[in-house]
């Protein structure tokens, strides 16, 4: 008797334990399957989210290459207009031989000068021995 009843409550001890076992592994069961649940509803929401991500990143990319461009250009256009308008010093060669140019180009405009007030200083000469008395005023 003692035995069968130290049976019987050890039976009720154990079944008492399954029932415990078996609801607490229904209750995580349960968690398990909305935590399940919830992580995949996030992974789809990532999913597309990433995708505009991977979108914006494109339309991003193609701007900034068309923006490269136009910046490559623009800068190309004023290194072209510094070059035309920025005055840039001259090297003494260059210098002297602008000088000299100018300098033979005033000796030859002197020479011409020169040979020009000969000739009107001769012509005025026969004028004056010609043309004496058609200058003076007549009375």
């Amino acid at each position: 008797e003692v035995v069968e009843s130290d049976f019987t409550k050890l039976l009720a001890e154990m079944n008492v334990a399954e029932s415990q076992a078996q609801s607490e592994y229904e209750t995580d069961t349960r968690a398990f399957e909305i935590e399940k649940a919830s992580k995949e509803t996030s992974v789809t929401h990532m999913t597309k989210e990433a995708a505009q991500l991977d979108k914006s990143v494109a339309e991003a990319s193609s701007d900034r290459e068309g923006v490269q461009t136009e910046l490559s250009a623009i800068l190309e256009y004023k290194a072209k207009l510094d070059e035309m308008c920025i005055a840039k010093p001259e090297t003494f060669s260059e210098r002297k031989a602008r000088r000299e140019a100018e300098i033979a180009g005033l000796k030859e405009a002197l020479e011409i000068l020169n040979g020009e007030t000969v000739l009107l200083e001769r012509k005025h000469r026969r004028s004056q021995l010609r043309g004496a008395s058609a200058l003076e005023p007549t009375m």
